[in-house]
């Protein structure tokens, strides 16, 4: 039947048929189906149709956001601005100032930046001008920022969009368009210092947002290179192996180790040499006994980097972060820039509850959601003389916070507001339009949050109900009375109180009731 249907959706003018035909008694005594399946049915064959093309053969456009993007509503975005506001305080908070680059670059800035995710990069259309290529990150285009203007010492943060042709996984809020919110450190200074404030601000802005337990996994390149030497990785291999191991957060290691051997070619021995190294996490004692390690002996690098691990923590310690930081020898962030510390914040706790009859809990699973390190040598691949600007810093992952902020609010009973209208200028009788233009004009002109409904003579139930539905704590209410007498009626939704305030103290009265929200 369903293929009947199909064809009559392909070749018939109308769907009429098709519902006359599944509705005869024969055939739904036959099928036992209902008149709500068959409608069902229908509309999926509708939406069919519109996809193999129209009654004239032509192709229908479906309306939908391309994949990997998204639109989003006022709630979901007033829920975004307060996740933005939190992080744009943190930054500020710590002395940064901000800049902005275009959202498309050459082609050749970002070429070789990115390693095996160099692929992920979406390369614009040759116009018959310049290869351009959409910013994969904000990294990059701040490297370039720096060697092009000169500039040696910043503390910048940077909000904005990139884009990457990833296989996009919505609900873990990873997409091909989405934003990225950066604080980074430029110019020479003392070891570890900025690498542990870039630290300090990602547990100040995860404390904050309340978005349940996590943890900050610390490592380092160098310690990453030296481990790799001394267990027999071959140089040109090192930055392949470090995207593999990489991939332990996601892959169990057996599925690492056999990548490395059959798919890169490394020794069954030196993988297994590895895999001793990498099952290793914990604090500044772990940075000790690797330093006291024969084997980590043997590299220069692996015993520079320990140390600086060591006198990170130091500074961990004065900071008060030490409890959520852990040195975890399996951290690799497989991008090629990173020449130093390293550093990934994961959620370990991010339940809501999705099950609203039996209370059940489910976890989250949105994976790290800050990440960042040391990249020394990045502003230097720009400069014409090569001269290098040392740089840390820290990439905080908003999508997928957002992604648990919004399931939150979901199943939270907390109302979220989408404006943030004060006081909401209303008139108990008609004709009385031309006043309440007049008192939102006042209210307007004295940096006062107002609004008034676009009718004449609107009900006042109908302008009572607007404040209840949109949440606007205060009415000003005017009526024949209210003006002969020079006050208007102030009522607080909430409580329905109402009391008479001068029209000369209106201003100060709402100003008043409204700093305490």
């Amino acid at each position: 039947m369903a293929m009947v249907a199909l064809s009559c959706v392909r070749g018939c003018s109308g769907v009429g048929v098709i519902r006359t035909a599944l509705r005869l008694p024969h055939l739904r005594s036959v099928s036992g189906i209902t008149v709500a399946q068959i409608d069902e049915e229908v509309a999926k064959l509708l939406e069919l149709k519109a996809r193999l093309g129209g009654d004239d053969g032509k192709h229908q456009f479906v309306l939908k956001t391309p994949k990997g993007t998204r639109d989003y509503n006022p709630k979901q975005m007033a829920i975004r601005e307060k996740v933005f506001n939190t992080i744009t305080r943190c930054f500020k908070r710590h002395g940064a100032e901000t800049i902005d680059t275009p959202v498309f670059e050459l082609k050749e800035t970002l070429t070789g930046k990115y390693g095996e995710d160099s692929k992920l990069i979406y390369d614009l259309k040759d116009q018959g001008g310049e290869l351009l290529s959409l910013r994969y990150d904000l990294t990059v285009p701040f490297a370039r920022y720096l060697a092009m203007n000169k500039i040696t010492n910043i503390k910048r943060y940077h909000i904005a969009k990139v884009y990457r042709r990833d296989n996009p996984a919505m609900t873990r809020g990873r997409y091909r368009e989405f934003y990225q919110c950066d604080f980074d450190i430029a110019g020479q200074y003392d070891a570890m210092i900025p690498d542990a404030e870039c630290l300090k601000i990602v547990h100040e802005i995860l404390s904050e947002l309340e978005l349940g337990d996590f943890r900050i996994k610390v490592n380092d390149r160098r310690i990453l290179d030296g481990m790799f030497a001394v267990c027999g990785v071959p140089d040109d291999k090192f930055r392949t192996i470090c995207s593999t191991v990489d991939k332990l957060d996601k892959m169990p290691w057996e599925e690492v180790k056999k990548e490395m051997v059959n798919e890169k070619g490394l020794s069954e021995e030196a993988a297994d040499q590895i895999g001793e190294y990498v099952s290793q996490h914990g604090g500044m004692d772990l940075a000790e006994r690797l330093l006291l390690d024969p084997r980590m002996a043997q590299s220069k690098q692996a015993c520079a980097g320990l140390s600086d691990i060591k006198l990170l923590f130091s500074y961990l310690q004065l900071f008060q972060v030490t409890d959520k930081v852990e040195f975890d020898l399996s951290l690799a962030r497989g991008l090629d820039y990173y020449t130093g510390v390293i550093y990934e914040a994961v959620l370990t706790q991010a339940g809501v509850s999705n099950d609203a009859q039996n209370g059940a809990e489910e976890s989250v699973s949105v994976g790290s959601v800050a990440g960042g390190g040391r990249y020394d040598g990045l502003v230097g691949m720009f400069d014409p003389k090569g001269r290098k600007v040392p740089c840390v810093g820290v990439s905080i992952g908003i999508e997928r916070i957002f992604s648990i902020m919004e399931q939150k609010a979901e199943v939270s009973a907390e109302k979220i507001r989408t404006t943030e209208v004060q006081v909401l200028v209303a008139s108990a009788q008609k004709n009385l339009l031309e006043e309440r233009l007049r008192l939102v004009t006042e209210l307007w002109n004295a940096g006062v949050k107002a609004e008034v409904m676009y009718k004449k003579n609107p009900k006042l139930l109908s302008q009572l109900q607007l404040c209840e539905e949109t949440g606007i704590p205060l009415v000003a209410i005017l009526g024949e009375q209210e003006l002969k007498d020079g006050v208007v009626k102030l009522r607080v939704v909430a409580t329905r109180e109402e009391v008479d305030i001068s029209r000369a103290d209106l201003i100060s009265e709402i100003k008043r009731r409204t700093s305490k929200a």
